[in-house]
């Protein structure tokens, strides 16, 4: 089974915490969470303008991370079947997966400790990585660029149309 995730997150730095998680199934299923203790100092004006203006529930019905964990493990372990988890530019976002579960010996078992890259995928298949991810999902601009559940659909039209795409060796 293939998971696509994405995640927001306060900044491009080493101590950088997670904002929000999103992630479809090859299937289609998707679980979103956004969270309660980011922290905000940390968010400068492109995070505000760009990730938390796409935030889509009340601050109030915000999760911990503490808690997304919990969910998230019971989402992973109800698909009964081994995951890889795939991811755009992933380096943070699956340094943040892991800090969910405190290490990365402790991510839920179903999940390959492994995570897959479309970036690698693009350029093994002859396609410049460095391009509009919305235009060659064929999903279109969507406003909610940089909202982590928007995100995770993009990566998976893109995975699905990157496996239609002929190497020169094939």
């Amino acid at each position: 089974m293939k998971i696509f995730f994405d995640t927001e997150f306060t900044g491009l730095h080493q101590n950088t915490t997670l904002i929000s998680f999103g992630a479809i199934s090859e299937s289609g299923t998707e679980f979103y969470s956004e969270l309660n203790d980011y922290d905000e100092s940390q968010c400068d004006d492109w995070i505000k303008s760009n990730v938390i203006k796409n935030l889509r529930v009340p601050h109030q019905l915000r999760i911990t991370s503490e808690m997304l964990s919990i969910n998230l493990r019971n989402w992973l372990e109800s698909f009964n079947k081994p995951i890889e988890m795939w991811s755009d530019c992933l380096s943070y976002d699956w340094v943040l997966f892991n800090q969910l579960w405190g290490h990365a010996f402790k991510i839920p078992k179903c999940v390959y400790y492994i995570p897959f890259d479309i970036c690698t995928l693009m350029k093994i298949k002859g396609i410049d990585p460095d391009i509009n991810r919305e235009e060659f999902s064929g999903l279109g601009n969507e406003s909610c660029k940089h909202n982590a559940l928007w995100d995770a659909r993009v990566i998976r039209a893109c995975y699905e149309n990157l496996l239609n795409v002929k190497t020169q060796s094939e």
